[in-house]
């Protein structure tokens, strides 16, 4: 278990703090692209890290990540209008282009203009698997691309991203991603398959560390005695991908967690696939709340933390996540529709920042466990003065999750390597 400081340690992510510049070191996803439709569309006020920001697309199509506050008396620039290559803001004209540069300052005379003295603070942002990411670390570090993950490097044909805002700090939500005994019983609809006597619920938990970070594996013994292996590569700072098969054409999921504050986080879930564009009954399912996606209000505001949209879970804490108790007497686990909302549950009901020190861990936690100690160690690391390689080897992340049968006596280290492979 950890202490109350190295918990905070672990959680904290403003700017200053450890986990915070290690975030910073890495390209992150920010935004969905569809949140910014078109050039000159309605801005969006986010919050990442800790920092207010606005996004906007400029009348060239480029996505500017700026601080939500004008430089002149501190207006919120969600208000202003974005046109002609910038978002000027609406209590005295102020304008900014995508890199916080001051382009105009119309109600000073022409004589007393000084706009070329002032700027906001502005991130380089990049598009790619269908999000805007950005880089929110010293420029003269900044990594020259985006980690290599397939599916920020498939056409936006092939892949979907969603994402919802969580009640909880990302790393108990990057925590819960790990875990994968809990898939037996939290995400479990066959009520007559709940416990090992049926069918094995208790997963030998393995793991075998990678560049990109480790895989955690879990191997179920299947009736005819087989060893059924799920293997999830787990990235670092905090992406993650769902065990999937071993057909070379299969549909993958995964997730990435970015910490809004402390307390609340952004969940990004994809699903795509590297050989064929998803269709669009996948699409409109995944949006429906179906399989790892979970159904949202996209047009939810949340100005208690200075979110314009904010992805809000159809079901919520607020709402007890719609659960049918009869239901969950008669047919699932947990009486709660839909794989994220049941892990929102869990998440969420661990406080905003879960007390790690009461904590009684086992050997199925091992995942846990070592993805603890890598970002820690990483994060301590670089407070030492040691950037993370791992920042600049965009294609360490060419890595794809996978599940398979085979015989006791076979070697699973190898026979995943096979299906880990990424084809693009």
């Amino acid at each position: 278990m950890l202490s109350h400081e190295e918990t905070k340690i672990l959680c904290e992510t403003n700017a200053g703090t450890p986990m915070g510049e290690l975030f910073r070191r890495f390209w992150i996803p920010v935004l969905i692209s569809e949140e910014l439709p078109e050039p000159d569309c309605t801005p969006v006020a986010i919050k990442i890290l800790g920092e207010d920001l606005l996004a906007f697309r400029d009348t060239n199509g480029k996505v500017g990540l700026v601080s939500a506050f004008c430089a002149h008396r501190h207006a919120m620039l969600f208000w202003g209008r974005n046109e002609e290559c910038g978002i000027r803001c609406t209590y005295h004209g102020w304008k900014y282009d995508v890199d916080g540069n001051c382009v105009d300052m119309p109600n000073e005379p022409d004589e007393s203009k000084f706009q070329g003295k002032v700027k906001i603070l502005a991130y380089p942002t990049r598009e790619a698997g269908s999000c805007v990411w950005a880089y929110m670390g010293p420029k003269e570090l900044e990594p020259a691309e985006i980690p290599y993950l397939e599916w920020a490097r498939v056409p936006d044909s092939h892949v979907q991203v969603t994402k919802r805002l969580q009640e909880n700090n990302w790393a108990q939500a990057t925590e819960g991603g790990i875990d994968s005994s809990h898939i037996s019983y939290l995400h479990n609809s066959d009520l007559d398959n709940i416990t090992p006597s049926t069918a094995d619920k208790s997963p030998v938990m393995q793991i075998v560390l990678r560049d990109f970070g480790f895989i955690e594996a879990g191997r179920r013994v299947q009736p005819d005695g087989r060893h059924y292996w799920r293997i999830r590569p787990v990235m670092a700072p905090s992406f993650m991908m769902i065990p999937s098969s071993d057909k070379p054409d299969r549909n993958i999921g995964g997730h990435v967690w970015i910490p809004i504050d402390d307390t609340h986080c952004w969940a990004y879930t994809m699903t795509w696939n590297a050989t064929r564009p998803l269709t669009q009954e996948e699409r409109d399912k995944n949006l429906e709340g179906f399989g790892i996606h979970c159904e949202v209000d996209k047009n939810a505001t949340r100005w208690d933390l200075n979110i314009s949209s904010a992805w809000s879970p159809i079901r919520k804490l607020d709402n007890n996540y719609m659960i049918d108790r009869v239901q969950q007497k008669t047919q699932t686990f947990t009486g709660i529709k839909g794989i994220g909302e049941q892990d929102c549950s869990i998440q969420e009901s661990m406080g905003g920042m879960s007390p790690r020190w009461e904590e009684h861990l086992g050997t199925s936690d091992r995942g846990i466990i070592l993805f603890r100690k890598m970002v820690m160690a990483l994060a301590r690391d670089l407070m030492e003065g040691n950037e993370p390689e791992l920042a600049h080897a965009p294609e360490k992340f060419k890595v794809r999750s996978a599940g398979f049968t085979i015989d006791p006596e076979q070697d699973w280290v190898a026979e995943a390597e096979k299906h880990m492979v990424s084809t693009v």
